[in-house]
């Protein structure tokens, strides 16, 4: 910004508003109203809200119809640098329809990237598109900043809390974002609401939750990870956090893999198994799994190496890299094996397997074993 006059990167702003919309920046920290319009770039606004104002800060119009697409000339050209290198996810901001998602995963697949899709849900078109986004996309962030802007913030944490179950339902991947430690930017400790806002996030049953500022520019980076992890431990400690699992759907086509792993979970609560055992491919499995929160460990054994990163998203999931084809009784042997020296388990605990038999054609799972470690 320079004196009275704002700069923006956002060509069609004098197109697509009117006399009359707000504009809100910097998370909406600041509130101005568009009066008129000066020429095809450029329009007045009188400011509601006043305050500091620094360069690159972010801007929404929750009342207006923007005709710019949810995958920018920018992003595409960033997707040029992430195509070219291995990450496991990119994050789709401002997505508002599934075909967003697909527009993006058509690049990708195009350009032979594996990379997964995280749709951020920041826009009340996404809340009002919700179950397609879900279905369209590998995982979801629910970013809270732009969202409270875009939407009255009082309807926030039931959104939240809607789509994180629309997700557990989906075995998706969740994470919740932005402003849970947002006093830890300044403050070496965090207040007692934001304890409790990270501490609902886990009751909800999310997959993951995010810290932004106060990480990226904080003071305080290295405590305010130190004390979210704090509370995620302190909260999973709970009642209520563990087994949610949805009953499969019995005309699905996958149904026997599905019933599998909620047999699985299921079994764990009752046993008090220490574990639940799994060989995938695509990672199928460790969603399914995962997707119930089951109230123990989740190990998950691969020969496809990019999942052994990517299933750190998912929630409560290890994986380790297993690429020898055996007979089921073998392949359980070895990986308890490999379990044991990790001192991941000891004689004595309870696991539960699931399995693709014959392991050497890679089906989709259909067996379940249960065993007692050193036995």
């Amino acid at each position: 910004s320079s004196g009275n006059i704002i700069y923006v990167k956002y060509s069609t702003l004098a197109r697509d508003v009117k006399v009359g919309e707000r504009v809100l920046l910097d998370d909406g920290k600041l509130e101005l109203e568009f009066t008129k319009r000066i020429d095809n770039s450029t329009v007045e606004a009188v400011v509601i809200n006043g305050g500091y104002l620094s360069s690159n800060k972010g801007f929404n119009l929750p009342s207006s119809d923007m005709s710019v697409a949810s995958l920018t000339p920018k992003d595409k050209k960033d997707l040029e640098f992430i195509m070219k290198h291995d990450f496991d996810w990119v994050a789709l901001s401002f997505v508002r329809e599934e075909k967003d998602i697909i527009e993006l995963r058509d690049i990708l697949t195009k350009n032979n990237c594996q990379a997964h899709i995280v749709a951020k849900i920041e826009k009340p078109q996404a809340v009002e598109n919700i179950d397609a986004i879900i279905a369209a996309t590998d995982a979801i962030m629910v970013a809270r900043g732009d969202l409270g802007v875009e939407m009255p913030m009082e309807q926030v944490p039931m959104i939240q809390k809607r789509i994180v179950f629309k997700c557990i339902e989906a075995s998706t991947p969740v994470i919740i974002a932005t402003q849970m430690m947002e006093s830890m930017i300044t403050s070496p400790t965090p207040t007692r609401a934001e304890a409790n806002d990270v501490a609902n996030a886990v009751m909800d049953g999310a997959d993951a939750v995010m810290l932004s500022a106060e990480t990226s520019v904080g003071e305080y980076p290295l405590k305010a990870v130190q004390a979210v992890a704090r509370i995620l431990g302190s909260t999973e400690l709970g009642w209520n956090v563990y087994n949610k699992f949805k009953k499969p759907d019995p005309t699905s086509l996958s149904f026997i893999s599905d019933r599998i792993c909620y047999a699985s979970v299921s079994m764990s609560e009752g046993l008090s198994a220490k574990a639940i055992i799994s060989m995938t491919q695509t990672g199928y499995t460790a969603y399914k799994i995962a997707s119930g929160r089951p109230n123990c460990d989740i190990f998950i054994f691969t020969s496809n190496k990019k999942l052994l990163t990517r299933l750190s998203l998912v929630w409560n999931v290890r994986a380790f890299f297993y690429d020898k084809k055996t007979n089921t009784d073998e392949t359980v042997r070895d990986v308890i094996t490999v379990l044991k020296s990790k001192d991941l388990l000891k004689d004595g605990d309870v696991v539960i397997n699931t399995a693709a038999m014959p392991v050497i054609e890679n089906r989709k799972t259909n067996a379940i074993k249960i065993s007692t470690v050193g036995e």
